[in-house]
């Protein structure tokens, strides 16, 4: 059995998702998000979905990242600043050899909490950890110097910092494009469900530090873990479930984001650090 695409670049695996995640008419307004290197997104308004997808590329797998790596043993996972002192943890809690993409994403944000990074990204060359790489500013997280386990340095380059932007741009930009589809606000968003890999180990509040996700209460995000992986194993055991996937993908209203008028002034709002709503192409700053 084959669950249907609902578009060119919106596969068979976020229509699983949706299957998942979806129990009947939602009779909350959702957003449901399976971010990776293409992500999907879709509104849920009762028996109304709109989906977009959005090309957020590989930065939040590592890629493209200087030290950056799947997250394997020894990956940097957490990370927070206190008292302007780096404190992290990694997976499994071996020596720390990179930084995963839940790692990356708390240190763009830990960072510009901390005033090391600009709301436009730019690093501050004066801070302390702060040094001149080969090309790039980089900002020393782990100094292998003084890490006895570690036998190099683990740093974020300014380029790093803009790969991110880039991604995280694209995703609040697919989600803009949608909620303005319908006519709507970010306050109508009232459910986000995060899936996939990468989504379950996130830091919510991270993400919507740096503009990822729209500055919505905790309580409104659930971090649902492979709902692709369960979406598919309702559709093998029932005919159902089958039937169900068929009218969901029928009913979806597909938006192209490149086609979307203002999409690239709104790609441009959305690449700036901090927490803010988006309307019309317009940033407004939360304080």
């Amino acid at each position: 059995h084959l669950l249907p695409n609902i578009a060119a670049f919106v596969g068979a695996d976020h229509t699983a998702v949706l299957l998942a995640t979806l129990n009947g008419e939602s009779q909350e307004t959702t957003i449901a998000i399976d971010i990776g290197t293409n992500t999907e997104v879709s509104l849920i308004d009762k028996d109304k979905i709109t989906t977009t997808s959005c090309a957020s590329g590989p930065a939040f797998e590592g890629w493209h990242i200087k030290d950056g790596m799947r997250a394997a043993s020894g990956a940097i996972e957490r990370l927070r600043i206190v008292d302007n002192k780096v404190e992290y943890q990694t997976i499994d809690d071996k020596p720390a050899i990179g930084i995963c993409g839940s790692g990356i994403l708390d240190t763009v944000a830990q960072l510009y909490l901390a005033g090391v990074l600009g709301e436009g990204g730019q690093m501050d060359e004066k801070h302390r950890r702060v040094r001149r790489g080969d090309k790039h500013l980089e900002f020393v997280l782990v100094d292998g110097k003084e890490k006895k386990d570690v036998n190099k340095d683990i740093v974020i380059t300014q380029q790093d910092v803009r790969e991110i932007q880039l991604a995280k741009a694209a995703i609040r930009t697919g989600i803009q494009a949608l909620l303005e589809a319908n006519g709507y606000g970010e306050e109508k968003i009232q459910k986000v469900i995060i899936a996939g890999a990468f989504g379950t180990y996130i830091d919510v509040s991270n993400a919507m530090a740096i503009g990822m996700l729209p500055a919505l209460p905790l309580e409104r995000f659930q971090q649902v873990g492979n709902a692709a992986g369960t979406g598919a194993r309702l559709a093998l055991i029932s005919r159902t479930k089958r039937a169900a996937a068929q009218k969901i993908v029928s009913g979806i209203n597909y938006v192209e984001l490149a086609g979307v008028p203002g999409f690239n002034q709104t790609f441009m709002q959305a690449s700036y650090l901090g927490r803010f709503r988006l309307r019309e192409g317009k940033r407004k700053e939360i304080k």
